[in-house]
Order: structure tokens, then sequence, then C-alpha cells
């Protein structure tokens, strides 16, 4: 009776174990059916800017530490309507992406030179995502 028992505990953890290869399997299947690029481009803007508030909030707030941020997000801001195929066409989607646009633009051709400065820009970039966000985001 024992080895009935180990036979049935046996296939019992076979069987448990290829369901949960099987699991993942199907997980990461479908997980890759997803395209990352719109998240990955939120995550990068999101990164640059949690790199200029530290900036602030250590108040190392030279050109030389803040406009490499101030570009990467410019240059990601190009990216934006291409993420997002499907608001591409929405009239609302690229005036935000266009305001965004305008104003790291604006903050590059005049860069902020102190803490208050880069605050400002950041109270003004944070403005632009938050309008943006309280329309499409879910």
């Amino acid at each position: 009776m024992a080895s009935n028992a180990q036979r049935y505990l046996f296939l019992f953890l076979i069987g448990l174990a290829m369901g949960i290869v099987g699991t993942v399997m199907a997980m990461r299947a479908l997980d890759a059916r997803q395209d990352h690029f719109p998240g990955s481009v939120m995550q990068v803007q999101q990164w640059h800017m949690a790199q200029l508030k530290a900036d602030v909030d250590q108040n190392r707030c030279a050109a030389t530490d803040t406009l490499p941020h101030l570009q990467a997000l410019r240059t990601m801001a190009n990216d934006i309507q291409p993420a997002f195929a499907d608001l591409r066409d929405d009239t609302r989607f690229s005036k935000h992406a266009s305001d965004f646009r305008a104003t790291l633009d604006t903050a590059l051709a005049s860069p902020p030179l102190n803490c208050a400065g880069v605050g400002t820009a950041l109270a003004k970039i944070g403005e632009d995502c938050k309008s943006c966000h309280q329309d499409f985001r879910n």
C-alpha cells in the first residue's frame, strides 16, 4: 500500500511540475504578444524626471547636471506619438504631445541655470504630463 501512495504522490508531483512549467510558458507567450514600447517610453521619461528632481533635491542644478536629462526627455518626446499608434490621429493627443515638445524646446533654448529654474521647468513638464494623463490614461 505504501508503494502505491508513493507512486500517486510521485505522479502528482510530476503533474504539478508540468503544470507550473506550462503556466509559465503560456504567461511568457502572452507577454511576448504585448507591445512594450509605450510603457518603455513612459518609464524612461519618468526616470529622467526623477533624476532632475533628485538634482534639485541635492542642489546639483548646473547645466551639466540637468541638460542631459532635458535632452533625453526631448528625444523621447519624439517617440510619444509613434509609441501610442492608436492615438496618433487624435487631435487632443497630438496637441498634448506638441505642447510637451514645446515645453522641452523652451527649456533647452534657455536652459535653467539654477535649482529654481529647474524646478520651474519640472513643474511645467509635469503639468504637460498630467494634462495628457488625465485625458488618456486608464
